[in-house]
């Protein structure tokens, strides 16, 4: 149930229209968060993995390499010796879950246990080691830094806003299905068409999602200026996130939100003996994946 909480919450973004946060910093949320239930390959080589993914953002010379590389043992450490022992403990009451209904509370206090965790490695990243490295930058790599997030801004219009309503809830209903199918396997009919209904009653907020997107690069423009107490701002800034956008926004996302959370629910408790056996398996596999990272 974790496992089908946290694929949801890697789409929150383009189907719930949540405003971006700090590109960098979502990196290192989604690789951190997801990265250990792919593969322990990849959490034992983040050291290598994230510099690399930062890369698309802003090109480091020689020296800011080195500085990232020293900055990032300390927060891996952290990461490794008390964030991944809450993540086996959350994984382990997930799984105890399924031995009888699942309800709506205990999903949502999954998903708010998920959120804080987000939370404490977005506050650890940028202390440990992203004002540190924005301390560096010069003006040139900032500029860079901002050029990219408006081309990357450009292309998400030129491929969400163009789409149809058919198309838009098309898609949708693919990212679903591909997400509980990584954990239960082949729906049956009825659970496609509840996860069908539920697409259809989602609202389309694709152009008020890259209006806040747009929003947040425009205040990252003006703190990256790196006046005096510019981190300070930017702590704001990534902490009051949440309360970015407009009435409107926030009524849709949290539409969207409460959809996809009682789809969650409705499809765990439908789930047949195969579904469960599978579904097991998966948070097993993530449990014994995690207790072996966490040694």
């Amino acid at each position: 149930m974790f496992s089908l909480t946290q694929a949801a919450a890697q789409r929150f973004k383009l189907l719930c229209c949540k405003p971006l946060q700090k590109p960098l910093l979502w990196a290192v949320l989604t690789l951190l968060l997801t990265s250990c239930s792919s593969t322990t390959f990849v959490y034992n080589r983040l050291d290598v993995i994230l510099p690399w993914y930062l890369s698309d953002y802003v090109e480091l010379d020689r020296a800011q390499k080195k500085q990232l590389d020293l900055l990032l043992q300390p927060f891996l450490t952290w990461h490794r010796q008390q964030e991944l022992p809450r993540y086996l403990a959350l994984l382990q009451r997930a799984e105890a879950m399924l031995d009888k209904p699942l309800t709506l509370a205990e999903l949502d206090d999954l998903v708010a246990e998920l959120e804080v965790a987000m939370n404490r490695i977005q506050e650890r990243s940028l202390e440990d080691w992203l004002l540190p490295l924005g301390e560096e930058l010069s003006e040139a790599q900032l500029a860079k830094f901002i050029t990219v997030l408006e081309d990357k801004q450009q292309a998400l219009e030129k491929e969400y806003l163009q789409r149809s309503e058919k198309a838009y809830h098309k898609e949708t209903y693919k990212r679903f299905r591909r997400a509980f199918h990584t954990y239960l396997g082949r729906l049956t009919q009825e659970q496609r068409l509840v996860l069908n209904e539920a697409v259809a009653s989602m609202k389309r907020a694709d152009q008020l999602w890259l209006q806040e997107r747009q929003a947040w690069i425009e205040r990252l423009r003006c703190i990256l200026q790196r006046e005096d107490n510019w981190q300070q701002e930017l702590r704001e800034a990534l902490a009051e996130r949440q309360e970015i956008g407009s009435p409107e926004y926030q009524e849709l996302f949290q539409h969207n939100f409460a959809v996809i959370k009682q789809t969650v629910v409705v499809l765990v408790n439908s789930r047949s003996e195969r579904q469960d056996r599978r579904l097991r398996h998966k948070l097993t596999s993530l449990q014994r994946d995690m207790a072996r990272l966490k040694q």
